[in-house]
């Protein structure tokens, strides 16, 4: 196996933040070019085959993600093969993360690893990740995250191996921050995760309200496993708070309807990508509690959706066997890390993981002036021709840095309706 060292050090995300009414898009400074081309390309020939599995939730706290994300592996897959380009998958190795509670990832990432993937997509929670990202670089291969979002991924010692097409949450805390602002909203309370992920997007969060004028009332934090939130709930209502920020993953389902039958307004209440539900068609939200008004924000594509992308994911989905999708959330991002794997593979004419790793900046648009491109079968045939293609995916432009981070991103802003479901506002 060849070795590939990349240095991981903190950067600043550079470009342009715009929060309000519209969703934000944060442009790095690297764009995609124009590559060169002879006027007669030389087509070159590929003939690759590489495994990958996946290491997402089925089961635990972010388990409504699971359903989203394997689709877009799963219908990513098929495109790639479909596309006879050169590179085929084989069969996906599907695996459940769980969570940090009930630990899945444990044995998920040992089989992952004695299959001899190329990489591993996965997990959605940053603290699962955590867990096993050590694991999977000591033994060589790509951690490949669609929905990680902490900050600490960024100088995480990874050797290269790690990548996420998910913003960090410099950028989520910063529209959650300019949205609650720009409501209007001066007195505002918090109750956050005390993990990577909720300390970290509660931090930034609170930085940019504060920073806007508004202040924080109280601020009530809770462990993972916790299953009562009496006393946290108590000091937030105490507060007297014009509205309360929501940093949770499942425990929405116990710490929402606390508040609605306190009769705290919903319209006050704001929610992030870990508790996004559609509640409307969750059986596990209380019947007739409505959460109508209601905002929250997370990492999403274009403002309006591809519809047709939705339907064959649905599509692929439910051929699977699985009853039809009802939430999107990561759905782009997990195609495109797919996407980026096979085009990386591609562009180096190599399935190893430290060689894709060492392609997948370029093949982003990141570095090495690329040609833009916008589908597999397209980016392929820039490379087979010698070029260097720049992949703007379902996600966004992506454009990685050299931390494997996307330096071009969209958080959505949601809102929901009477029905409890929650629909893109900006």
């Amino acid at each position: 196996m060849s070795v590939f060292t990349r240095s991981r050090k903190s950067s600043v995300l550079g470009g342009l933040a715009l929060a309000g009414a519209t969703a934000l898009v944060l442009a790095g400074c690297a764009g995609g070019g124009t590559g060169g081309e002879t006027s007669e390309p030389a087509t070159e020939e590929r003939d690759l085959t590489m495994k990958i599995g996946t290491i997402l939730p089925q089961t635990g706290s972010l388990s409504f993600l699971g359903p989203p994300e394997e689709a877009g592996v799963g219908l990513a897959v098929a495109d790639v093969n479909e596309a006879a380009k050169g590179i085929t998958f084989d069969d996906i190795v599907w695996g459940d993360s769980g969570d940090t509670d009930n630990k899945a990832y444990a044995t998920t990432i040992q089989t992952l690893i004695s299959e001899g993937v190329t990489a591993a997509i996965g997990a959605a929670s940053s603290g699962v990740t955590k867990l096993f990202l050590d694991d999977a670089v000591a033994a060589g291969i790509i951690t490949f995250s669609p929905a990680n979002t902490s900050l600490d991924f960024t100088a995480w010692d990874d050797n290269g191996l790690y990548w996420r097409t998910a913003p960090a949450d410099t950028l989520q805390g910063e529209v959650l921050g300019n949205l609650v602002a720009e409501d209007g909203r001066s007195n505002v309370a918090v109750i956050y995760q005390n993990d990577s992920y909720g300390t970290g997007l509660n931090e930034v969060f609170q930085e940019v309200f504060t920073g806007a004028g508004g202040t924080i009332v109280e601020e009530q934090s809770y462990n993972t496993g916790d299953t009562t939130f009496d006393a946290q709930i108590s000091a937030i209502l105490a507060s007297n708070p014009e509205a309360i920020v929501l940093i949770t993953f499942d425990e929405i389902y116990t710490i929402g309807p606390a508040l609605l039958q306190a009769g705290y307004p919903a319209e006050d209440l704001y929610l992030v990508d870990g508790n996004l539900k559609q509640l409307g068609s969750d059986a596990k939200w209380p019947a007739g509690l409505s959460m109508e008004g209601a905002k929250g924000t997370t990492p999403a594509g274009p403002l309006e959706a591809n519809e047709d992308f939705q339907t064959a994911l649905n599509d692929w989905w439910v051929a699977d066997g699985n009853e039809a999708l009802t939430d999107y959330s990561y759905a782009n991002e997990s195609y495109d890390a797919v996407v980026l794997l096979a085009l990386a593979a591609l562009a180096a004419n190599s399935t190893d993981a430290a060689d894709v790793a060492a392609k997948l900046q370029e093949v982003s648009g990141g570095s090495g002036e690329g040609e833009k491109c916008t589908d597999f079968a397209a980016c392929a045939d820039i490379i087979l021709e010698g070029g260097v293609a720049d992949y703007d995916g379902y996600s966004g432009p992506i454009t990685f840095d050299e931390n494997g981070d996307p330096t071009e991103a969209t958080i959505g802003i949601f809102q929901f309706g009477a029905d409890n479901m929650n629909t893109r506002i900006g």
